[in-house]
């Protein structure tokens, strides 16, 4: 069964209810965005969730002490996400963390990139935008996602989902996740936990 990540989480209302609707992990967004937490914040919000519930820490072109200095405030962390332009050597600095790194698909050649990253746990697949690093809403042609399976690298496919086509995509791509912001948004950063519960619930069901 595909595992469902809720990213962009800022509150602990939609942290409670994502984990109770079944989500697997909870993201916290730590760069410019609209999606942006303080570490402060995130760490009360961590504390209230379950150890079953992975807590994915996502940054951008950040320094490696700064990563380092907000996962200690944070207490708990179990993934990096880097989405920015982070080179393989530096996403094989970490260790002890799960290391996922996002690749904005613009075309083959973004899939192809995976290949220098051995050193990563993960593959995140999110639609390319030259304004901003993620949480667009915009997707991409899932045929390149497909290629992307060839690098033996679990994926988090994302970019663009939303409850009415995450079911499509999953069946088509069979990723190991299903990654979702936008896509269930009142605005940024404050989720419709109406859609939060059909994205989990239509992505979860039986392909």
């Amino acid at each position: 069964m595909v595992k469902i990540k809720v990213c962009g989480i800022t509150n602990l209302d939609d942290a409670i209810y994502a984990q109770e609707a079944g989500a697997d992990f909870l993201g916290f967004v730590f760069a410019e965005s609209p999606r942006r937490i303080e570490p402060e914040k995130a760490k009360e919000i961590i504390c209230r969730i379950s150890e079953k519930v992975g807590i994915v820490a996502l940054f951008v072109n950040e320094v490696k002490d700064t990563v380092h200095d907000i996962a200690d405030k944070l207490g708990r962390v179990d993934f990096f996400q880097f989405h920015g332009d982070e080179s393989p050597e530096y996403c094989g600095q970490f260790y002890g963390k799960k290391i996922i790194k996002a690749f904005r698909v613009k075309d083959e050649e973004s899939i192809n990139r995976i290949r220098d990253y051995g050193s990563v746990d993960y593959a995140l697949l999110d639609g390319y935008s030259e304004k901003a690093y993620g949480g667009t809403g915009k997707g991409f042609d899932l045929d390149l996602a497909l290629k992307a399976k060839a690098f033996d690298i679990p994926i988090f496919l994302s970019g663009g989902l939303n409850p009415d086509n995450v079911k499509q995509a999953a069946e088509k791509v069979m990723p190991y996740c299903v990654d979702v912001s936008s896509g269930v948004e009142i605005s940024p950063g404050k989720k419709d936990h109406a859609l939060v519960k059909r994205f989990i619930n239509t992505a979860k069901a039986e392909l």
